[in-house]
């Protein structure tokens, strides 16, 4: 088996073969590593079955859900490979050009960061979304997924070497870490001199690991515990349907909702509507409720589980929904201010005012007005695919598409000119 020392050095010597590479030769490479996971999907399948196996019983069904391949979901993979090499190229951009008196022209242009490690969890697509924007924007890839995720991501990589190979580019330039350990990550989160970013994308715990750890810059992502504050102005049908899709569509993504805060003057009204659509309506029609953790207040109003102390502070990936009342939309904001994980936060409203009020007070990475948190999503914001959701201010926030992943330095042309 090869060591991921041995990983971290064959990226770091491949890496600059990328930096004089056209366009056009990292967009064959895509369409080469598109068409070779279409050409070697059934042993990818085959491998993600016996993920699956491997792994029933010992994580939740939505969890289980994200595991699973069908040819649809490579299909679907291939795609975004595709969708990235139509994207514009994000490396030799001129962001800000300054000529001097003197003659002397000073660029800002975007290159790429060098070797990007990406940490992740039981989602197979994240082998080819990662690897896919790390080769449009000029960077070496070292992947390391989760065990119960690693022969289903194995395939996928060895795919997508092979689509490498064939336009002649060198396939260490996207690599799968082969050891599964926590020695592994930390290996990764120390790998100064060869990693230029690291990017966790996973659960609590992950994220945290990586960015106690980490001695190489690190980007943190992902946990979302997201709100949706249904306001004294809302349109009741709206916010039900809005409640419905950020819950329920996937709720085992980031991007789904954790927590419903509803205003007291239309408590009496919505909850029980709530309740209707989200617990009695799925049981007749044979799919999981959602159970709903409520605080004192909703508890007065309708049936449900008491919420415990941490049930605001939880992010549940699962049919599970907290919700609390409140009297303002300045209680509001308090309250998702005091939780968030500055993921993705959205108001209903018809009142113009109360939600240029919740946008500009709400500190989050992605903040909506009327519409479902499950948009906070590369492909829904137009970068193909993501990378990630960074939930951090510096450098990135919100999905990491191909910008995201390059940075700039400064080139100066002169003519002899000397100080």
């Amino acid at each position: 088996m090869i060591t991921t020392t041995e990983i971290l050095t064959r990226a770091k010597a491949a890496a600059p073969s990328l930096l004089t590479a056209s366009t056009a030769q990292k967009n064959q490479a895509l369409e080469a590593m598109a068409a070779a996971l279409l050409a070697q999907s059934e042993h990818i399948l085959t491998e993600n079955q016996k993920d699956m196996e491997r792994a029933r019983g010992h994580i939740s069904d939505v969890m289980l859900d994200r595991l699973l391949l069908t040819k649809a979901r490579i299909q679907a993979m291939a795609e975004g490979i595709t969708a990235v090499a139509k994207l514009p190229d994000p490396v030799g951009r001129i962001l800000k050009e300054t000529v001097r008196s003197d003659g002397l022209i000073i660029q800002k242009r975007t290159v790429p960061m060098g070797v990007i490690a990406i940490i992740y969890e039981s989602r197979p697509n994240v082998t080819s979304d990662a690897a896919a924007l790390c080769i449009k924007s000029g960077n070496g890839c070292i992947l390391r997924g989760g065990k119960e995720a690693f022969l289903s991501a194995n395939a996928i990589t060895e795919a997508m070497r092979d689509g490498l190979k064939t336009v002649g580019l060198n396939p260490d330039l996207v690599q799968l870490v082969q050891d599964t350990t926590r020695q592994s990550s930390m290996e990764l989160m120390t790998a100064n001199g060869y990693v230029d970013l690291l990017i966790p994308r996973g659960g609590a715990g992950l994220i945290r690991a990586c960015v106690e750890n980490a001695t190489v810059n690190c980007i943190e992502t992902g946990t979302g515990i997201c709100h949706v504050y249904v306001d004294k102005a809302a349109d009741l049908d709206m916010a039900l349907n809005i409640i419905n899709n950020a819950k329920t569509s996937r709720p085992s993504v980031c991007n789904a909702e954790e927590v419903c805060v509803v205003h007291s003057a239309v408590a009496e009204q919505f909850l029980p509507l709530l309740k209707a659509r989200l617990v009695d309506e799925r049981t007749t029609a044979g799919l999981t409720p959602v159970e709903l953790r409520l605080d004192e207040r909703a508890a007065q109003i309708i049936p449900g589980v008491h919420a415990g102390a941490q049930d605001f502070d939880t992010e549940f990936l699962d049919y599970i929904l907290a919700v609390k009342v409140v009297d303002s939309v300045e209680e509001a904001i308090a309250h998702i201010s005091a939780h968030t994980t500055h993921h993705s936060e959205a108001i209903i409203t018809n009142n113009t005012a109360t939600a240029d009020f919740f946008t500009q007070c709400i500190d989050a990475a992605a903040v909506y007005v009327n519409a479902s948190t499950r948009f906070t999503d590369g492909g829904e914001f137009g970068l193909g695919c993501e990378m990630g959701i960074s939930t951090q201010k510096l450098h990135a926030r919100g999905p990491m598409g191909l910008e995201e992943l390059t940075t700039y330095k400064y080139i100066i042309q002169g003519n002899g000119h000397v100080r």
